[in-house]
Formats: structure tokens, C-alpha cells, sequence
């Protein structure tokens, strides 16, 4: 069996402005690095063997914080990295739904059928299909371990609802909360999510944060 600890990473400045970040590579706000410090707590007495993160700063960040306290060199696998979103990237929320408003309103009705506008632009099978390839290596590259692995918003959400057998015309049914916790087991032939979006670890069950950006 193989155990795998997937994160999400800290908030940066353009979660809190509402940006779409996609690949480009923001760094950790304030907050962000607070909230790197209490995941990292929050695992110092949860053994993980290996570490691996989306090769982004926000991540990487996010999981050396943790891989640290245990003396666990963090590697980089780039088919973690967050959606391309195209033309999407470095633009407020408001002003994609002004230059793109069909597709802004088919991104948050029917994202399945979205693939972003521009150059490099992925649909959410374009990232499932990489991320889901990424965990079945872990599976059989690390059988019998623990691993930690820092990822995104929309990576999260794709590997998620594959593992569970959903499309992703599910995709906004998962939430995804900066620096959440969830484990996921794979056994024989099956995976199964042990939990899902914790925050405890911040000092609450919940956060009600919406961010309008990934």
C-alpha cells in the first residue's frame, strides 16, 4: 500500500486579490508562510518517506517547510504544476469574465468543457490525465511508504475526483482550502480517500474562504 499526504500550498498575494495564478510562478504572501509553518506542526509527528512537490515556489515552498522537520529532501515532479490557464494567467477574475464572459461562465458551470483560450491553455483532462500518471508511479515506486505531496488548487481537485470515479463536471464540488490536508491510500488495485480538506492544523474545521482565482 501506498499512503500519499497531498497539500495544497500556502495563499499568495494573487489568491487574495482574486488572479489567476495558473503557472505563473507567485510567490507565498505573509499568510502563506504562516500557514506553511502550522502544516508543517501539524505533520512534525506524521512520518512521511519522501517528499514531492509541483516545481512552483508556492509549493515547493509549502513542502520543504514540512519535509524539513523531518529531514526529507523535497523532489520536483513538473506534472504537478497547476492548469496552464492561457490567456487566463496574471488577469483578475473580473476582467476574464468581462473579455471571456462565455467562457467564464462555462468554466464555473461546466468546466469539463473548458479548455483555456491561448497559448499552453489545458483543459481539466489535460491535468488529470498527467496528474493521475504522477500517482500511479508513486504507487509503484513507493509501495510500503508514506509521501508527501505539495501541490494546487485545480491538480487537487482533478486527481480527487478521478480517484473517487468522477468526471469533472465535479470539479467544484471539491474544495480545496490554502495548505488543506488530504489522505489518499492505494491498495491492490484501489485507491480510496482516507480525508479530505482538512484544516484542523489552522485551528479550524472549516475556513469559509471562497477565492475567485486558482
Amino acid at each position: 500500500m501506498v499512503r500519499i499526504i497531498l497539500v495544497r500550498h500556502g495563499e499568495t498575494e494573487w489568491n487574495i486579490q482574486g488572479r489567476y495564478q495558473g503557472q505563473e510562478d507567485t510567490k507565498l504572501s505573509k499568510r502563506g508562510l504562516q500557514q506553511a509553518q502550522l502544516l508543517a506542526k501539524g505533520l512534525v509527528n506524521v512520518p512521511f518517506d519522501v517528499a514531492l512537490s509541483s516545481p512552483l515556489e508556492r509549493s515547493y515552498i509549502t513542502c520543504k517547510t514540512a519535509a524539513d522537520l523531518h529531514q526529507v529532501p523535497v523532489q520536483k515532479d513538473a506534472r504537478l504544476t497547476e492548469i496552464n490557464h492561457g490567456a487566463w494567467e496574471g488577469k483578475l477574475a473580473s476582467e476574464i469574465e468581462a473579455a471571456y464572459p462565455k467562457e467564464f461562465a462555462l468554466w464555473h458551470t461546466h468546466p469539463e468543457q473548458v479548455k483555456m483560450p491561448g497559448e499552453g491553455g489545458e483543459s481539466l483532462d489535460d491535468v488529470r490525465r498527467r496528474a493521475r500518471a504522477a500517482f500511479e508511479d508513486y504507487a509503484k515506486k513507493y509501495d510500503g511508504k508514506t509521501v508527501l505531496v505539495a501541490a494546487h488548487d485545480a491538480v487537487n481537485k482533478a486527481i480527487i475526483c478521478d480517484i473517487l470515479g468522477l468526471d469533472m463536471s465535479h470539479f467544484w464540488q471539491i474544495k480545496q482550502d490554502n495548505t488543506c490536508i488530504n489522505v489518499l491510500e492505494k491498495e491492490a488495485d484501489t485507491w480510496r480517500v482516507v480525508l479530505l480538506n482538512s484544516t484542523a492544523h489552522m485551528g479550524y474545521l472549516y475556513s469559509g474562504i471562497e477565492q475567485a482565482g486558482l
